[in-house]
């Protein structure tokens, strides 16, 4: 680049600006297909192998169940359960046909500590594809970081909304969603193992 040193800074100061002024479009851009993603209604996924529900929120295992007795899946596994609940505690009603059918995970304290517990049931019991069931917001980061764990299984997420998102939007709801995009974020651009378990899940 020519010119003197002041003109130079004048030039590099300008694509500086450019490219920080890009980097917060692309943010805000990315912010909005999260938000629009984490509220769209969930469509009915095909007849899969398995399904899998995230624990940490409302609703997610009534659906998973739900999916499950409806036959969109054969077999079940609730993931990130505490080691102190029974699977008559979260489904008081289900038959003995039913609960041969489900597993808890009870290992898992993060998503990616989700995933590496998806990662051994999916093994175990040859499942090709796999609902996904958590909440709206989280589902981006949930399938970035189980398409990791399982490159080769067909993922097909169903996402729940949580009665947050079924209202009218609050300080808390918009720092909710912030967050929530931040460590998808983060996980984005930091796939290191050890970082990835200090991000809970949600």
């Amino acid at each position: 680049m020519t010119g003197t040193p002041a003109r130079r800074m004048v030039s590099w100061w300008r694509l500086f600006r450019l490219c920080l002024a890009s980097a917060c479009l692309l943010l805000v851009t990315g912010f909005g297909l999260f938000v629009r993603s984490a509220l769209q209604a969930p469509e009915l996924p095909p007849v899969s192998d398995g399904i899998v529900a995230l624990t940490g929120g409302n609703g997610r295992v009534e659906t998973s169940l739900s999916l499950l007795e409806e036959g969109r899946g054969r077999l079940l596994l609730v993931s990130g359960v505490d080691p102190h609940v029974a699977l008559k505690d979260l489904a008081p009603g289900l038959s003995a046909e039913m609960a041969s059918r489900v597993t808890l995970g009870r290992e898992a304290t993060s998503t990616a500590g989700n995933a590496a517990e998806t990662k051994r049931w999916v093994r175990a019991n040859s499942i090709r594809s796999l609902i996904v069931v958590t909440a709206g917001y989280h589902m981006w980061r949930a399938e970035l970081e189980i398409s990791r764990s399982i490159p080769g299984v067909n993922l097909r997420p169903y996402p729940v909304q949580p009665p947050a998102l079924k209202r009218r939007f609050t300080r808390g709801t918009w720092q909710l969603l912030g967050r929530e995009y931040g460590k998808f974020l983060l996980v984005c651009i930091a796939p290191v193992r050890v970082f990835r378990h200090t991000v809970d899940a949600s």
